[in-house]
């Protein structure tokens, strides 16, 4: 592409929408709080007691806490890139693995919402039959109705849907309140007490801690929020102030709503409710109409999150585009600053995974889990760029900003990165395999890129990555086909 084509296309670009902190620490919070918060309960019951719970939360709370932090520091550092983890992988590790990080968290985003639609289901489907727990075909073709539905309402502009966004969020957050207080209220000490220690199908501590990472990752995705969306920012240091703010409101949540659980019932109890198990919870506490009322929660929660999501997914194809790391009809936006190609290609993998729903012996519970999967290789690439622009050794010219402070943001950038590599240990090699499946195809989009640009298609190392991706797919395939693993 020759420098007059550039300028055209930049011409040609729309201008963002400029948000405020509020609206941007909304996008935080309304990202992360979503379907995962009201399945909280049974999914810790069905690994640990409160013990490990308390643990486990102590450990994702710092663990997070240092990512939100990396986020905060890299739109300060480096306010020059936009997209956030895509951007910092591509800066830090070079093209490829940045299209890899553009595309995992893409993917990731597009397989979180596949959850919302089956756990919305599944909340209906207790009054109506023929839904299931989200997994039969009426569940199946409703969903895509509101797949639909929603691809249409966001396309009409980023403005209006970050608005619903922001009234949504409050509107989702008033139900999860109320069930903290009246758990509190109904809370049974010795119950708790018979729950600390977690029963004997739960394993060892280290083992029910570990069993339990992969839901805190879920639910606390789209931490990153405000930094996605930070070429949309009103200021720019606004992008780390609604970071953490989003960080610490939903963390006390989320943590509030599974310790007083197991005030509630028996973790074996808990272990066995159908999804919303926050709904159950409440029903044994209250009656008929805790239920109903988490239930119809959780469907302003679900998709007030989804709308959030479906805007980040087309946001990071839209930028990997512009940045010529995606083939070039994906950087087309209407004039209301809508990234249509890029929001269509989300909606056709929500589709896809919808599809496969079907065939998954646990819908929910494997939608959630290879959400939190492939979100990991993009966290781990943007916590070590973090780490190392903060290492001391690198000349000043390479970042922006002053030179004070980079000790304790290399401190940071080290326990992010050490945090989401126990994450990939604590996801085990199945999730990772299938990962796999994903990544290596999607090369085809790198590819095209790249012949567009009349580029070389790869340079040595990145032939490496590029095999290493191929064999880990091979083997996912493998595996699934001999019955090693199962979706």
């Amino acid at each position: 592409m020759t420098e007059a084509e550039t300028a055209r296309d930049a011409d040609a670009l729309p201008r963002p929408a400029k948000l405020s902190l509020p609206t941007l620490t909304a996008m935080v919070v309304g990202s992360m709080v979503g379907a995962g918060v009201f399945s909280l309960p049974s999914r810790f019951a069905e690994e640990t007691g409160v013990a490990g719970a308390l643990i486990a939360w102590s450990i994702a709370g710092v663990g997070m806490l240092m990512l939100a932090l990396v986020f905060q520091t890299l739109a300060v550092r480096r306010p020059d890139l936009d997209a956030g983890v895509y951007a910092y992988a591509k800066a830090g590790f070079g093209e490829y693995l940045g299209f890899f990080s553009a595309f995992g968290y893409w993917a990731s985003a597009c397989v979180g919402n596949v959850t919302y639609w089956v756990l919305i289901m599944s909340t209906v489907g207790a009054v109506v039959p023929a839904l299931g727990e989200g997994d039969t075909v009426l569940a199946l073709v409703l969903s895509s109705i509101g797949l639909w539905g929603f691809f249409l309402l966001i396309r009409r502009g980023v403005k209006e849907a970050a608005a619903i966004n922001r009234i949504v969020t409050v509107a989702k957050i008033v139900p999860i309140l109320v069930f903290i207080v009246l758990a509190l209220f109904y809370f049974k000490a010795d119950v708790f007490a018979e729950n600390f220690a977690g029963a004997d199908y739960a394993g060892s501590l280290f083992s029910q801690v570990r069993g339990t990472m992969l839901a805190t990752v879920f639910v606390f995705l789209g931490v990153e929020g405000a930094s996605v969306y930070s070429r949309h920012a009103k200021r720019r240091e606004d992008v780390g102030r609604a970071t953490i703010l989003g960080f610490l409101s939903v963390f006390a949540v989320f943590a509030s709503v599974t310790i007083v659980s197991y005030g509630i019932m028996p973790m074996s109890e808990i272990a066995e409710l159908r999804q919303p198990s926050m709904a159950g919870v409440l029903e044994h506490a209250v009656g008929t109409w805790g239920k109903v009322f988490v239930s119809v929660g959780l469907i302003v929660s679900v998709l007030g999150a989804y709308l959030a999501w479906a805007l980040m997914a087309a946001e990071v194809l839209f930028v990997a585009a512009k940045d010529d790391d995606m083939p070039r009809f994906l950087r087309r936006a209407t004039p209301a600053d809508v990234p249509v190609p890029a929001l269509l290609m989300s909606s056709l993998l929500s589709q896809v995974v919808l599809i496969v729903t079907l065939f998954s012996e646990d819908a929910f519970n494997f939608a959630l889990d290879l959400t939190s999967s492939l979100s990991l290789i993009p966290y781990l690439l943007a916590a070590a760029f973090a780490a190392k622009i903060a290492w001391p050794r690198r000349p000043p010219a390479a970042t922006a900003g002053p030179r004070r402070g980079r000790t304790g943001e290399l401190a940071v950038g080290v326990l992010a990165t050490v945090y989401t590599a126990f994450l990939l240990f604590a996801a085990g090699l199945k999730f990772v395999l299938v990962s796999f499946i994903l990544y290596a195809p999607a090369t085809v989009l790198f590819v095209m890129a790249r012949r567009e640009q009349n580029r070389r298609l790869f340079s040595p190392r990145e032939v490496v990555i590029f095999i290493i991706s191929v064999a880990g797919a091979v083997m996912g395939l493998v595996a699934l086909a001999a019955g090693w693993i199962h979706l």
